[in-house]
């Protein structure tokens, strides 16, 4: 049996080697078809850093021939299958606009789309790279609604919005804890908010949006001078109806109920 192990570790170092030995002598070759074939071989054994590396200088060579077009596809690819999202979206459009209608054209939209989403920073970092996933997927959708990727590439839309409808709430949350500090920040609150929900009326956040606002406008009118009082406190019966028309069943509803006491007693009919 150790024998056996030892016969089975003896080749698999051996097929290693020969594999290394074959990707340093496809590196330093001039032969570019071979290239191509090794390339399209390696990417087919998952060896995607391979793949990329002897594809860069493929793409370059064959450019005007079909093995182009073919060559930068799978560049894009490797880059995407290794995880390297920025640059295979670099390579997918530089594929479908040099290629519209290429063979390749509807994967190359969609992978580009994909990797830019799978890459979406968290909610509370720069999310110019969510936009960014977000347009390449909707364009997508745009040029091919009847793929069979379109269900997948709506889903990554929802989640890609959802995340930027968090961002909003995130940033109406920091102004409702800034309170009255430095100005009414209050109202900031509940103009970040309006605007996330007018923007995202799907979201799974719009309930907690429209929830800060009550909030807000309720805060707002408590911590106003007595001659305003009353007109503020109006604004939050106001929301308050809003948001228990909207939301009947809401968690919240016991504390909206309480501010809705609370400011019925500045309002009289």
């Amino acid at each position: 049996m150790r024998n056996y192990r030892n016969y089975i570790t003896v080749l698999l170092l051996s097929a290693l080697l020969c594999s290394c030995g074959e990707y340093q002598r496809v590196q330093k070759s001039d032969d570019y078809n071979y290239k191509f074939e090794f390339a399209k071989r390696a990417y087919e054994e998952k060896k995607y850093v391979q793949a990329a590396t002897i594809l860069k200088d493929c793409v370059t060579v064959f450019k005007g021939s079909e093995k182009a077009e073919e060559s930068l596809y799978l560049l894009g690819m490797s880059n995407y299958e290794n995880k390297d999202y920025l640059s295979s979206g670099s390579y997918f459009k530089t594929y479908y606009t040099r290629y519209p209608k290429g063979k390749f054209a509807e994967d190359a939209r969609f992978y580009c789309g994909y990797g830019y989403y799978l890459d979406s920073p968290d909610p509370q970092l720069d999310q110019s790279g969510t936009i960014q996933a977000i347009e390449e997927l909707q364009a997508f959708l745009d040029y091919f609604p009847r793929s069979d990727k379109v269900s997948i590439a709506q889903n990554a839309i929802f989640e890609l919005q959802d995340k930027l409808t968090y961002k909003q709430l995130l940033n109406a949350q920091l102004y409702y804890n800034l309170g009255n500090y430095k100005g009414n920040n209050y109202e900031s609150a509940v103009i970040v908010a309006r605007n996330a929900v007018k923007d995202y009326p799907y979201s799974k956040y719009k309930e907690d949006l429209e929830f800060l606002i009550l909030k807000a406008r309720y805060q707002e009118a408590d911590q106003s001078i007595d001659e305003r009082k009353t007109d503020r406190f109006r604004e939050v019966i106001d929301e308050y109806y809003s948001f228990i028309n909207n939301y009947p069943d809401s968690p919240k509803r016991d504390e909206a109920e309480n501010i809705f006491r609370i400011a019925s007693r500045y309002v009289k009919d």
